[in-house]
């Protein structure tokens, strides 16, 4: 039987095991991937600067933007662009302050870009995830050629449609009307049905199988099955919907020029274009032009990381 002895205050204690490791190195600087933030952080601000520009000149007081032209925070800071905006002021205070004079009806303008954009991004989305639910759960003879058809479209500029399209509301009697502003992508467009198609053709058969025999028919299936299981691209494609009908200007200019339909980006434009004392009112139409693009900044900025993935998902399928 093996005793051990105890050890005496004299001798030395044994040495930790980590006493005998080598030192950690510190990996090595790679330059590649210093290199590629760098060029990513200068990209990232020349994209920014411009809306920094925008806020710059919306927060500035107009007389003095010329002469403080370089300098990069505002010019003699105010809010009286704003309040030239949201119609706060009278004609002679908007002189005063250095205003072209121009009036905006801001809340109209708002209210019909509102609506335009929500009756676009509300029929869009919901035809489109018909259309690709045919294309995708259903079949019949000649489906994919007519796909194959129908997204072809995705080729041809949307200059090419324009004039047709406002040939035929013309013929309707639809100038300066809502209809005429939404009709033409109220109910699908390419783009929306590929990309909802993309996602319901993962979603296993087996669920429209069971669902069917319990006796649920196509409308049902695609009301109660598809719809919740694609409820993520779809509330994706009906962001980037209202993104764009949001900042779609050209059809509008040449169907709503009435001022009882006309939308944000169109008003901006005319708002430009009055110059009663020689030059434009750069800080009210930049003011304006901020308050038209946040509620799309904040939404984007809430739901992109959203988008993203989606996007990510739906390509990989």
């Amino acid at each position: 039987m093996s005793t051990t002895t105890p050890r005496t205050l004299a001798e030395p204690a044994p040495p930790e095991a980590s006493e005998h490791r080598p030192p950690r190195r510190r990996p090595p600087v790679r330059w590649q991937r210093v290199l590629g933030w760098a060029a990513l952080v200068v990209i990232l601000l020349i994209t920014l600067f411009p809306f920094y520009w925008m806020l710059r000149t919306a927060f500035s007081d107009n007389r003095a933007l010329a002469a403080q032209a370089d300098n990069l925070l505002p010019a003699d800071f105010t809010l009286d662009a704003f309040r030239r905006v949201f119609g706060l002021t009278t004609l002679e205070e908007s002189l005063a302050q250095g205003g072209a004079g121009g009036r905006i009806d801001f809340w109209l303008y708002l209210r019909n870009s509102v609506v335009v954009a929500t009756s676009i991004t509300v029929g869009q989305v919901f035809f489109s995830a018909m259309a690709a639910f045919a294309f995708a759960r259903l079949h019949w003879r000649g489906r994919d050629t007519v796909f194959a058809v129908f997204l072809s479209a995705l080729m041809v500029p949307g200059i090419f449609t324009a004039i047709p399209n406002f040939v035929l509301m013309k013929e309707l009697g639809l100038l300066n009307t809502f209809p005429a502003l939404v009709l033409p992508t109220f109910f699908m467009t390419p783009f929306a049905v590929f990309f909802v198609r993309q996602f319901l053709l993962g979603v296993p058969r087996e669920l429209e199988e069971a669902a069917m025999l319990d006796g649920a028919g196509h409308a049902r299936v695609f009301l109660r099955i598809m719809l919740p299981m694609a409820s993520a691209p779809i509330t994706t494609l009906a962001v980037l919907t209202y993104i764009a009908a949001w900042n779609e200007y050209f059809w509008p200019l040449l169907v709503g020029q009435s001022e009882d339909v006309r939308v944000l980006t169109v008003a901006l434009g005319i708002f430009r274009s009055q110059t009663p004392q020689g030059s434009p009112d750069w800080s009210g139409l930049m003011a304006a032009t901020l308050v038209a693009a946040l509620p799309i900044v904040l939404l984007f900025v809430a739901l992109g990381k959203r988008i993203v993935s989606s996007i990510g998902f739906t390509g990989i399928k």
